[in-house]
């Protein structure tokens, strides 16, 4: 399971013209399920997202966490986390979780965050999405757990 992870002042995400999640202060989060992936991996990723700490204290120092801030996510699948750039100019995605697999493991991700007393917004998984961000920052951080 791969997470691109972007601290944002608001973000969005439109489908079929109409917007379907969006958040103001908080991080827009691109989830890349693959073959085999466990709940135990999603309740390691929630963890670690929930009390990621890099919105700025007092100070300036990137030490505080979303619910700290009150940040809100937007929680969008991207299969294409999993697309493999190696052998020519056209990416596989032979790794990435097939929806059967994938959709259950992305909405229980999706609600572990909401058990957090974070508000979670969400993309609607396999729809052709556009998503709009304002980067704070930038801020972008990569976490993985296999």
């Amino acid at each position: 399971m791969k997470l691109v992870v972007q601290r944002v002042l608001e973000a969005s995400v439109e489908v079929d013209s109409e917007i379907v999640g969006k958040i103001d202060k908080g991080f827009l989060v691109l989830i890349g399920i693959k073959k085999g992936d466990t709940k135990e991996a999603a309740d390691y990723l929630v963890k670690k997202l929930c009390n990621l700490r890099v919105f700025s204290d007092e100070d300036g120092k990137m030490n505080l966490n979303l619910k700290k801030v009150g940040g809100k996510l937007l929680i969008v699948s991207q299969f294409t986390l999993y697309g493999d750039c190696k052998d020519g100019n056209r990416p596989s995605f032979i790794e990435a979780a097939r929806p059967e697999e994938a959709i259950p493991l992305y909405e229980y991700f999706c609600n572990e965050c909401e058990k957090n007393n974070i508000e979670v917004q969400r993309g609607i998984f396999g729809a052709d999405m556009k998503v709009k961000l304002l980067n704070d920052g930038p801020v972008t951080i990569l976490m993985e757990k296999d």
